[in-house]
């Protein structure tokens, strides 16, 4: 009786904490109603078509023209016109006439006669990487054609009508069937989002405990009030996490395949793992303005960290480490599986297990950093 007293005891006294600032409030309600509209707005084109390009031909031959024929026919590509040198390519870029520059080399075609490499440079602005990803698509595609081209070419079957491209690679997205940049980024964005906001939240109370008297430590079991604590956030989680996790892939409608009930059970071992990570970093929080430089700061290394935008396969083992003690790692590859390509918890039971570690394991630093935090407090008083 004594134990369920403070768990409740606690969690009205965090709530109350809650409510009695504004910035908590703001993390908590505001940024999950302003952040993933506003990310999933910017690049909800999903794909650019007809990007505008200049070519530098330095070969001037039939082989380098159909090059150019065939670029400027993909649904990527628009090729606007000829610079005499990449000087005057660069000042029609400048001039935003243009967002990227083929540069076919002298001798293009009498390499590819002989069968030797001959390097056609794509130099692409960066400004909006959807751009990018669509000029690089056209140019791979054009690559590949030319390449199979030259294969049939140099077969020696005289007199066989060969297709053009003997072996055509298709493209099947499983997860992100329209190939966009917004469907593929934004559901492990939203998980990120959801990560960021309790941590920041948690930790800013910190703060404000230790620079208001009004908010004393919650007297009890240390385990009962941590509990209860915890417990003042996740509830104040359900909506915005509803929010973020189904209704705005629904709006902007992003992948979809996984039991929604499954998706909440996968996602509860990571804001456990984010409420207990921002009571490990109440410890650092001398005011509550700190988490601003504690934690936006290490957002964006989150997000690279998480495997989405830089796969885990290519990382270092040691960034690997670090990138395992981040609850968004798990929860964003598991969320990804989930909710683009249909898996159901038990395929995705490596994470969940994972995430599960880390709650416990985070649960244990806070309930040290608690204690340490409390006794220091009592002393104070």
């Amino acid at each position: 009786m004594k134990i369920f007293k403070a768990i409740i005891d606690s969690f009205a006294d965090e709530f109350r904490l809650v409510l009695s600032n504004v910035g908590v409030l703001l993390f908590l309600i505001g940024l999950p109603l302003a952040y993933p509209p506003i990310y999933s707005l910017i690049y909800n084109a999903e794909l650019v078509r007809d990007v505008p390009l200049v070519v530098v031909d330095h070969d001037r031959t039939a082989d380098s023209r159909k090059l150019v024929r065939q670029l400027d026919a993909t649904q990527e590509a628009h090729v606007i016109g000829y610079a005499a040198d990449l000087p005057e390519a660069r000042r029609a870029m400048d001039a935003r006439d243009c967002f990227g520059i083929l540069e076919i080399p002298a001798g293009f075609q009498r390499n590819q006669g002989r069968g030797q490499k001959s390097d056609v440079i794509l130099f692409a602005d960066m400004t909006l990487v959807i751009r990018y990803k669509s000029l690089l698509t056209a140019a791979t595609k054009v690559s590949s054609n030319f390449g199979s081209t030259l294969k049939t070419a140099d077969s020696g079957l005289i007199g066989t009508i060969m297709p053009e491209d003997p072996m055509p690679v298709i493209s099947a997205y499983l997860g992100d069937i329209t190939g966009g940049y917004d469907s593929f980024l934004m559901p492990g964005i939203l998980v990120l989002i959801v990560q960021q906001c309790v941590i920041m939240a948690v930790a800013m109370a910190g703060g404000i405990r230790r620079e208001n008297p009004r908010f004393r430590y919650p007297a009890g079991p240390l385990g009962a009030t941590l509990g209860g604590r915890t417990l003042c956030y996740l509830v104040w989680m359900i909506l915005p996490a509803i929010l973020m996790l189904y209704y705005i892939p629904l709006m902007f409608r992003f992948p979809q395949a996984a039991n929604m009930f499954q998706v909440f059970l996968f996602i509860l071992p990571m804001l456990i793992s984010a409420v207990m990570l921002g009571f490990s970093l109440q410890g650092f929080m001398s005011e509550s303005e700190s988490v601003f430089m504690i934690w936006v700061g290490l957002s964006i290394a989150c997000l690279y960290l998480s495997g989405l935008t830089w796969p885990r396969y290519a990382m270092p083992d040691a960034w690997k480490v670090v990138a395992d003690l981040i609850p968004s790692t798990f929860g964003i590859l598991g969320f990804v599986r989930m909710n683009s390509n249909g898996a159901d918890l038990a395929q995705v039971a490596n994470e969940y297990t994972a995430l599960w570690i880390q709650a416990a394991g985070y649960t244990l630093v806070a309930i040290a950093v608690q204690y340490h935090m409390r006794k220091k407090a009592l002393r104070r008083a």
